[in-house]
Order: C-alpha cells, then sequence, then structure tokens
C-alpha cells in the first residue's frame, strides 16, 4: 500500500533564483528556493522544492508551465505521435527552446536518463503502474512529479475529485505555488475564467443541443465522460453530452446507446494518427450510424486532442466549439 509520507522524501536540491520566460515571471530567492512548499497532489499532501529540470508529458503537461512562464525549468517534453505537431501550439516558440526527449510512452529510464527533478503528467496518461513509473516510484528515486488534478478522479489511495475546468484551474494555482510563481498563476487563471464566463455569457437560448464526442473505435466508440474537460466544454457551450451521466474520464460505450440518445451534434477529437477526416467518414458510411441527426445534418466539430485534454487549450477549444453552437439554427 501506498504510504501517505512517501511523498514527503523529497530533497531535491534547488538552483538560484532565475529570470524566468514567458511575460516576465521570475521566482524568489535563493533561500526562498530552497524552502520547501506543501502541495496537495491528488489528496496527499506532499513538500516540494523548485524543480530545475522539469520533464512534462503531452501538451497539456508542457502548455500548464509555459503559460506560466516557466520554459527555463522545462528540460524537456515527451510527445507521443498521437498528438498534434507541436509548431501548431501557442507555445511553439517555447517548445523549441526545450528538448525533444521521445515520442514513445513516459518511462522511467527516460526520466533518469535526462536527470529530470520534476515530472508533470496524467494519471493513466503518463504514469502508470503497468509501465513502473508512478510517484510513489519517483519519489523513492528523489524525482518529484505533479499529477494532473482531472486524472486523480481514478488514482488510488489518494483520490482527489474537481469538475475538468476547476482541475485546471487548480493545477495552474498549485503548480504556481510549487515553482513561487503564485501572482503568474493567479493572472493567468482569472484571465482563463474570463474568457469562460464571457463563452457562458453568449449561450443561445432554448434546451442544451445533445452532443456526442467521438474520441475513437469502431466496433465500440470510445468517448467522454462526466469527468474529462469535452463535457464542460460542451455545456458551458449551451450542449449537452450524451454521456455526462457516467461517472468516468475517457471511457467505451455500445453504438446502440449512441444511437438511442439522438445526438444532434457530433464532436471529433482530432489525433495525430487518427485524422478527423476518417472518423467522419467512418460514421457517415456505417449503417448503424447514417442516420443519426448530427450524421443527416452533417454536423460535425473538429476539436484538438491538446483542446480535449486537460490544459490551457480547453478554453481555446470552449471558444471554438461556442462559436459553431451559436451559428447553429435553433
Amino acid at each position: 500500500m501506498r504510504s501517505p509520507t512517501s511523498g514527503r522524501r523529497l530533497a531535491i536540491t534547488a538552483a538560484a533564483a532565475a529570470l524566468l520566460s514567458g511575460c516576465g515571471a521570475q521566482v524568489q530567492g535563493a533561500g526562498e528556493q530552497n524552502a520547501a512548499v506543501v502541495v496537495n497532489r491528488c489528496g496527499e499532501q506532499v513538500e516540494y522544492r523548485v524543480p530545475q529540470r522539469a520533464v512534462v508529458y503531452e501538451g497539456g503537461s508542457a502548455d500548464k508551465l509555459f503559460s506560466l512562464g516557466l520554459t527555463e525549468h522545462v528540460h524537456g517534453y515527451v510527445m507521443p505521435p498521437a498528438n498534434p505537431p507541436v509548431t501548431e501550439s501557442p507555445w511553439a516558440a517555447e517548445y523549441a527552446e526545450v528538448e525533444f526527449l521521445s515520442d514513445d510512452l513516459l518511462n522511467r529510464e527516460l526520466v533518469v536518463d535526462a536527470k529530470a527533478d520534476f515530472v508533470v503528467a496524467g494519471w493513466n496518461s503518463g504514469f502508470s503502474d503497468q509501465r513502473g513509473i508512478t510517484p510513489e516510484i519517483l519519489d523513492g528515486l528523489g524525482v518529484q512529479s505533479f499529477m494532473h488534478t482531472e486524472s486523480c478522479f481514478n488514482y488510488p489511495n489518494f483520490p482527489e475529485r474537481k469538475p475538468p475546468f476547476e482541475a485546471l484551474y487548480t493545477d495552474l494555482e498549485r503548480l504556481g505555488k510549487i515553482f513561487r510563481v503564485e501572482d503568474k498563476a493567479r493572472e493567468v487563471v482569472d484571465g482563463l475564467r474570463t474568457r469562460v464566463e464571457a463563452v457562458k455569457s453568449r449561450v443561445p437560448q432554448g434546451e442544451p443541443v445533445p452532443v456526442f464526442l467521438y474520441d475513437s473505435g469502431t466496433d465500440q466508440p470510445f468517448t467522454a465522460g462526466s469527468q474529462v474537460p469535452p463535457t464542460e466544454i460542451i455545456a458551458f457551450a449551451g450542449g449537452r453530452n450524451i454521456f455526462a451521466d457516467l461517472d468516468a474520464r475517457w471511457t467505451k460505450v455500445g453504438w446502440e446507446q449512441v444511437v438511442e440518445r439522438e445526438p444532434e451534434v457530433i464532436v471529433i477529437l482530432d489525433y495525430g494518427d487518427k485524422p478527423a477526416q476518417e472518423k467522419i467518414d467512418f460514421l457517415k458510411s456505417s449503417p448503424t450510424t447514417a442516420k443519426l441527426p448530427a450524421v443527416v445534418n452533417d454536423r460535425f466539430y473538429v476539436l484538438d486532442y491538446n483542446e480535449g485534454i486537460s490544459g490551457p487549450r480547453n478554453v481555446d477549444g470552449l471558444e471554438g466549439f461556442a462559436e459553431y453552437m451559436r451559428g447553429l439554427p435553433r
């Protein structure tokens, strides 16, 4: 069983204060850097010192640090090929300043070879018992780690549950505390909240539109349950995820359930290795889905992968989808 004190045995020596990239974020003095702060990690209170060689897994992790102006604290990133190219990111310039470490899944050897003192990833999206890289294992190696709060929903032993957008804001605030850039974190979170409220204020009148998110799968569709960002993207834009009643993150359902719930809009999650058009073509050609209202009326919206996983680009995805929804006839 995981010990609640395991995460407290972190003793990474931090370097002196440095000027950080992005909007002038600046860490505090060397003495304050060396003093540990306690931050919640999926329900576990963990001591952190300011990281200097962070390794981040996938775009959501990198984006959170880049948005806080912490590029100089990021050693490198791991980006599996399913992810869209980093050159398409709003932080393309920041990606160019750090090292591309691998296009494979996150693993312990990679972290050790990189001499990382901090790893950011999600549970079952980066961290994995099966692959032998967990926060507990990294604690034992003296490597600090941080898990996306959204992914804590199914993390064993230290559960934490927050709505997806609140989980995003929580991550930014916690990372701000770890890196001693709390003011910058508040500024970023306030900006994101303001944009979200602006979208909510323009939701069209009437009943929420039933929406199906199609991630992948032909025998069985993989979709979004209540615990991932697309469900709130859909809701904040005036829709209703037809599987919002599933207390899950990403999950499989049956095609008969999709047909029964008659979605009027289908959101396609666009992967680098699973092009959106292929998914649309499948839905149009399959006898099971060809007569769905969304398919008949050609109501497809493509959501970028990094707009669908936990990260600042969730708000970009919301704004884009809300604009699409406002354009639909009511």
